[in-house]
């Protein structure tokens, strides 16, 4: 039986839900991800005949550089078993970096996306705090069982014991890592192409945009 084709309604309200809309937000001065989505979602209510929800204001009070800003999708709802998608990215390594972490379930519908501006850092640095910020997340939801997805071999090469951590300022990263990875109750190590990973890639640069 065929499935009846998406209305432009459903488009739309998943385009807000879900799309990272990162290159829109780049191009308006003072535009937030969630500001763009309230608007994609007024136009969806629009064509519903719905009245619109009240759009929040064009630019967002700034956060605390230590909160991770999250969009999640069901929250409340139990989630033992959790893929965490993870990545970090440094604009001149050291430069302006940022850390980013999809989570999703196993049928592959995402949880949570996070980002987290960190200032000026290395790469391989970015991407422990990537990680680290999408187990934190996981832990918080409940996960007893997770599934991590890195394009950095380095990371999950030293996390898998193949690689020694000489750097002294991993060191403390790889050990909260394993820390954490020990709070599952099953854990799962995978190295994944950059292009199987660009979810977690484009929270980790949006971070540094948007500085979140």
């Amino acid at each position: 039986m065929d499935m009846p084709a998406p209305s432009i309604i459903d488009i739309l309200r998943h385009i807000a839900r879900e799309e990272p809309l990162q290159g829109t937000v780049r191009e308006f001065r003072g535009l937030t991800r969630e500001h763009l989505g309230q608007l994609i979602e007024e136009a969806a209510q629009r064509l519903a005949g719905a009245p619109p929800a009240a759009a929040p204001p064009l630019v967002s009070p700034p956060e605390k550089a230590e909160s991770p800003r999250a969009e999640p999708a069901a929250a409340s709802e139990p989630h033992p078993r959790l893929r965490v998608y993870s990545d970090g990215a440094a604009r001149g390594n050291p430069g302006p970096a940022g850390a980013g972490a999809v989570l999703m379930d196993p049928t592959g519908n995402v949880v949570a996306r996070l980002g987290r501006f960190l200032g000026t850092q290395t790469n391989n640095s970015a991407e422990y705090m990537g990680l680290l910020l999408g187990l934190k997340h996981a832990q918080s939801l409940g996960a007893r069982e997770v599934d991590v997805y890195a394009d950095s071999e380095l990371l999950i090469r030293q996390l898998g014991g193949r690689y020694q951590v000489k750097s002294a300022t991993l060191k403390p990263l790889y050990e909260e890592a394993r820390k954490l990875l020990k709070g599952f109750t099953k854990v799962k190590l995978h190295h994944v192409p950059r292009a199987q990973n660009a979810e977690a890639d484009e929270m980790s640069n949006r971070a540094i945009d948007e500085r979140m």
